[in-house]
């Protein structure tokens, strides 16, 4: 079915919550675990319902957040959520103690249960006021980025809009776009500061009211982190800032040689080339049709995933007014269809989101059909190893996207994803340090920031821009205010996917299986479990990163980047 025939009705709360009481109580007096199974599986009708309802709501929203009627939606479901955590801590806490449990394991396997037992440690009826101010401010950060309008060249744009002329040749017009980014930023710094210390606050609330001593071990359990813990994370960190870091600092060097510049600005980041950054051919329509060859190429499974995508609609990828800024996948359960939202601005992003969020979506749709919703999707960081490795698994159908410019895409794209990897770990190290020390005031939260940046990044310079030389730079960081910890996990699964870039340039039909079997198990196993069933060394391993780095770093030296 297209996305736009997809009916939408408000779930009467009332009536849902009725019904999953007496389907908890059922399962709890049932007398053998075939039962049990049955009003499970009646449970996660009621479950994908209420899910696919929320998931349509919240991306016509996001589509138009200038639409009353989704705006009103989201509300709603903003307000409800808490409830419906309720029940289904209440589902996992009858899992956890039903007297089949070594039955229902064989059947459904261990991570069901492991997800159960850490959700527990999440919820609590007292916090219900608690998680709907959360899930509010969240929303009135996201209503906030979406209004920007800023003036530009006599135009009002976007934010997605104005970014493409971060590329653009003339250092004086990509400063220009810069600095007009800044002021909506700058202008709205107090309302910024003033929803993340509400959040700061009311998430240090319910950690303190669910016995936590702050709410960094409560994120880590949210996230469902089942195998890993903050003092992993730290030792993840320093291990980035001792092989990627440099290897970053050397490419924005290699960049200003090549760009010409006496300096490297915040501004010049954009520019790779001076004979232009590679640009996809072509229109939206183009792109997406390239994407179908590609995929139908790629594999069997690939062909049939990215035609049922084009055939039902599943993808919103053109920039327009009023739409929310940057891009998800999402999945739509009682259809058993994932969908891909994005601004596409005319520039490599463009792609990437065919290749990025298709990931995700090609993963949901491989492991659409397990018997329960927890393994729709993996934890978060097992989910980003899908994206990641699809951009770098489709390098050699770049041709299809950037003719003559393909060897500038695929520089620049590894490139790129070495000099994330600094900047993911500070947004790390940085929510660490703010809910370890949650009476900061907003100003101290900015010069924390700023000593977290240059500890990984030292070669940045704004260029005098008071606003970001204080530190107002992760107001634009979306995941800090709406998913606290959920940034980490891009850099774990970068390095993830940086062993399947390794693995398909000596075999890539092995890289593939590896790959496939991943998506196909979904959130059926833990993240180590999963990188182990890829045969992927974890990332936690310190061992993995000095023969990675080397291979990425003699790689992007065998270019000629001055010359292109």
């Amino acid at each position: 079915m297209k996305f736009s025939e997809m009916t939408y009705t408000r779930p009467d709360m009332r009536v849902i919550e009725s019904d999953m009481r007496q389907l908890i109580q059922s399962f709890e007096q049932a007398g053998s675990a075939t039962e049990q199974v049955e009003v499970l599986q009646r449970i996660n009708v009621l479950r994908s319902h209420f899910q696919t309802m929320a998931s349509i709501a919240s991306v016509r929203n996001s589509i138009n957040t200038q639409d009353a009627y989704y705006e009103a939606e989201q509300d709603f479901f903003d307000a409800n959520e808490p409830a419906i955590k309720d029940l289904n801590i209440q589902l996992y806490k009858a899992l956890g103690n039903s007297p089949f449990k070594e039955e229902l394991r064989k059947k459904f396997g261990h991570q069901l249960f492991s997800l159960a037992e850490v959700s527990t440690k999440t919820f609590d009826p007292s916090i219900i006021e608690d998680l709907k101010e959360e899930n509010r401010l969240g929303t009135e950060y996201t209503k906030l980025v979406a209004s920007a309008e800023v003036e530009y060249e006599g135009q009002k744009m976007n934010l997605t809009a104005l970014e493409a002329f971060s590329e653009n040749t003339d250092r004086a017009i990509r400063k220009k776009a810069f600095l007009a980014k800044q002021s909506f930023f700058a202008k709205n710094e107090k309302t910024f500061d003033d929803i993340y210390d509400k959040l700061v606050k009311v998430r240090t609330r319910i950690a303190h009211k669910l016995g936590y001593k702050n709410f960094v071990e409560l994120g880590y359990n949210r996230m469902s982190r089942t195998d890993y813990n903050p003092e992993m994370v730290a030792v993840f960190r320093e291990q980035i800032l001792k092989h990627a870091a440099p290897l970053a600092a050397a490419l924005r060097e290699r960049q200003r040689e090549r760009t010409g510049l006496d300096k490297l600005y915040a501004y010049d980041w954009g520019h790779n080339f001076n004979s232009g950054n590679p640009k996809p051919i072509g229109t939206p329509e183009e792109i997406v049709a390239n994407g179908l060859k590609m995929y139908a190429e790629l594999s069997d499974e690939t062909k049939a995933f990215f035609d049922f995508m084009v055939k039902n609609d599943l993808l919103d990828l053109e920039n327009k007014k009023g739409k929310a800024a940057g891009g998800y996948c999402t999945m739509f359960q009682d259809y058993k269809a994932p969908f891909i939202f994005a601004n596409f601005n005319g520039t490599t992003h463009d792609v990437d989101v065919l290749t990025h969020e298709a990931g995700h979506a090609f993963q949901c749709y491989e492991s659409r059909f397990h018997e329960v919703e927890e393994y729709y999707f993996p934890t978060m960081e097992a989910c980003e190893i899908h994206s990641m490795s699809m951009e770098q698994l489709t390098y050699q159908w770049m041709p299809l996207f950037f003719g003559k410019d393909t060897d500038k895409y695929r520089f620049v794209h590894l490139a790129s994803n070495v000099l994330f990897l600094p900047y993911g770990v500070a947004v790390d190290e940085f929510q660490h340090r703010v809910y370890e020390n949650p009476d900061m005031t907003p100003e101290e939260r900015k010069a924390l920031w700023v000593e977290v940046d240059k500890k990984y990044r030292p070669w940045v310079d704004y260029d005098g821009v008071d606003y970001l030389e204080r530190g107002g730079v992760w107001h634009r960081q979306a995941h800090i205010f709406r998913s606290p910890f959920y940034y980490i996990d891009y850099c774990l699964a970068q390095i993830c996917a940086f062993q399947f870039w390794s693995k398909s340039r000596k075999d890539f039909a092995t890289a593939w299986a590896d790959y496939l079997r991943l998506c196909k198990a979904g959130g059926s196993d833990s993240f180590l479990g999963l990188v182990k069933l890829a045969g992927l060394q974890s990332p936690f391993d310190p061992g993995v990163f000095a023969p990675l780095f080397s291979e990425i770093k003699n790689y992007l030296e065998s270019y000629d980047d001055k010359n292109m």
